[in-house]
Order: C-alpha cells, then structure tokens, then sequence
C-alpha cells in the first residue's frame, strides 16, 4: 500500500457520507487548521500539534478500521485534553482579540464533535456500529 493510498481512502470515504458531515468534517478541517494563523501564540502552537496528531492518528485508524464510529478515537484521545487546557486558558484572561475568539470557535467545535464522537466510541467499542 502506498501513503497516500490511505488518506485517499479516507477523502474518498468522507464524500460518500452526507453532505451535512462532509460540511461539518470541512468545518472542522477550517476551525483546527486556523491554528497556523496563531502560531506566535502558545494556544496556535499546542493546537497545531494537536491537530498534526490527531489527522495521523485519523489516518492511522482509517487504515486499520476503515471508515466507522471508531475513527472519533483519535478525537477522544488528543482532543479530550486539549479542550480543558484551552478553557483554562480562556478563563485565565490570556488570550484577548482574535485569539480568544478563535479559541471559543475551536472549543464549540471541537466539544460539539466529542459529544458525538464518546458516543461513537461507546458504541464502536460495544460492538454497536
């Protein structure tokens, strides 16, 4: 298999799916990779990294998986953390301007997308697909 047979894969599965996800997935894509706009900053920086491995992890699991509830694992795993550190950030008064509002875009989206992404796993690892 070739590298980039796998997040071919996974782009190829992703436009299969609704187009109310493939939207939502692109959001997602947006909000995270914003991320590189913020890098003097050490909320950009941690993000950034964040989402670097969170999409290998996404790649990783697509490759071993294919495309199921159990590709929100990568999101449970580096996303879980991330949140409570970036709220804590917020509440520490920080971040002023477009970073603190970057920061609520990122943890609005990336919360919402945990919900559903616990839910998956619970139900990936049940066997509940």
């Amino acid at each position: 298999m070739i590298l980039i047979d796998v997040p071919l894969g996974f782009f190829q599965a992703l436009f299969a799916q609704p187009v109310w996800l493939q939207l939502w997935v692109g959001w997602l894509i947006v909000v995270n990779s914003l991320s590189l706009a913020f890098l003097r900053s050490l909320e950009g920086r941690v993000t950034l990294i964040v989402w670097l491995c969170n999409g290998v992890s996404m790649m990783v699991a697509f490759g071993l998986i294919g495309w199921s509830r159990g590709l929100g694992i990568p999101h449970v795993i580096w996303w879980t953390p991330l949140l409570p550190w970036l709220f804590m950030r917020l509440r520490s008064g920080l971040p002023q301007g477009r970073l603190r509002t970057w920061i609520v875009a990122v943890l609005a989206s990336d919360g919402a997308s945990l919900v559903i992404d616990y839910v998956d796993v619970v139900r990936y690892l049940t066997g509940n697909e």
